[in-house]
């Protein structure tokens, strides 16, 4: 038998007690007994009088994709055991590289299903609100902070997520203050969970003229974007605005005006900011909504009744609270202290190739 053909019937046999598993985890059955409840329930003669008639026709489509994508796996699976099978008996080498190709298509399919499936909490589907805070250090920490949100825009590019900066505090020499993005796009929230908290750099420093080791610090935030917010209330007495020129990345209106804003939510010390609109006004809107998603965040969270009951909490961006180490000297590694996944590979981490890390959270908080 031709190696090539040989490995990839052995591969083949381990992708379809995958696949099968897969198709467990879906609840695959269910999702076709409950398109066929949709489109009976979609073509009854008074459904458009239903004020659900829109989310209902949203949910047919989803049910529907899902179970169209795990058939086009299964098709795919079949068809290419079918063709191993056959190029074996002929023992025609001229099929191995199509066999290869679609073995490759299917693992990358099966895993991209898989991980949408292990997103199951109520707001992995919501778009994603990130910012980005260097730690002490300076302008070290500063550049730090600005590598990782490259690294992260980076990833959402690769990743076909889109992604517009709402607000940029330039730093002092190099780097920057803080940033914040709004990630838009499929499971946007649901994949950026696995970044939130403290990430620990140690390089030999570009800003070190004695090119010394230097151990930085630096904070990545990730919340939900809510469409919808209810039981959050804004008084205007517990919030500080101010408005400045905008200044760094941007668009067009950059420097131009003075229609930046920054709010601050004076009971938790809460600060967003936005200078991304293109008028004052639409940038007040869209920080009063960051707002409200983070002070919705914390009281999800927090399981707390009122608005009123959260505290301003600060947790230190420093040695012991990080989540991940990245190290380019005396190695290069970057490990994932929740997980225990690492990778040899810093500087493809760092242009955006971070879906082990993604993936290997997703697993350890679905208990897989």
């Amino acid at each position: 038998m031709i190696p090539q053909l040989e490995n990839a019937k052995r591969e083949l046999a381990s992708l379809a007690e995958l696949v099968v598993e897969l198709g467990a985890a879906l609840r695959i059955d269910e999702l076709r007994a409950r398109a066929v409840a949709l489109e009976t329930q979609s073509n009854a003669p008074e459904f458009w009088q239903n004020a659900e008639s829109s989310k209902i026709l949203q949910d047919l489509k989803r049910t529907r994709d899902k179970v169209d994508e795990y058939a086009a796996l299964v098709q795919l699976h079949g068809d290419t055991s079918e063709l191993v099978e056959l190029a074996i008996v002929e023992n025609d080498a001229s099929f191995c590289a199509d066999i290869a190709a679609s073995v490759r298509e299917i693992e990358a399919t099966e895993g991209k299903i898989r991980t949408r499936t292990l997103l199951s909490g109520d707001y992995d589907g919501n778009n994603a609100i990130v910012s980005f805070h260097p730690g002490a250090g300076g302008t070290e920490a500063q550049d730090w902070a600005e590598m990782l949100f490259r690294m992260i825009t980076r990833w959402c590019d690769k990743s076909g997520l889109s992604y517009k900066i709402a607000d940029w505090i330039n730093g002092e020499e190099a780097g920057l203050k803080s940033a914040t993005i709004v990630v838009t796009g499929e499971n946007a929230y649901g994949l950026l969970k696995s970044e939130s908290g403290v990430h620990r750099l140690v390089r030999v420093s570009p800003y070190d003229s004695s090119g010394r080791r230097h151990t930085s610090f630096a904070a990545i935030e990730v919340l939900p974007e809510f469409e919808e917010i209810e039981g959050i209330e804004l008084r205007d007495a517990d919030l500080e605005i101010m408005t400045q020129r905008a200044s760094g990345a941007g668009g067009q209106h950059v420097n131009t005006t003075d229609s930046a804003v920054r709010i601050v939510h004076l009971p938790t010390g809460i600060t967003v900011g936005c200078k991304n609109e293109r008028s004052q006004l639409l940038n007040k809107e869209s920080a009063l909504r960051m707002l409200k998603s983070k002070l919705m965040e914390i009281k999800i969270r927090e399981r707390l009744e009122h608005i009123e009951d959260i505290k301003g909490t600060k947790s230190n961006i420093e040695w012991g609270s990080q989540i991940r180490s990245y190290v380019f000297m005396p190695y290069t590694m970057a490990k994932d202290m929740r997980t225990g996944y690492e990778t040899g590979n810093i500087q493809a981490v760092m242009d955006g190739e971070i879906d082990g890390f993604v993936h290997a959270f997703l697993k350890q908080m679905a208990n897989i």
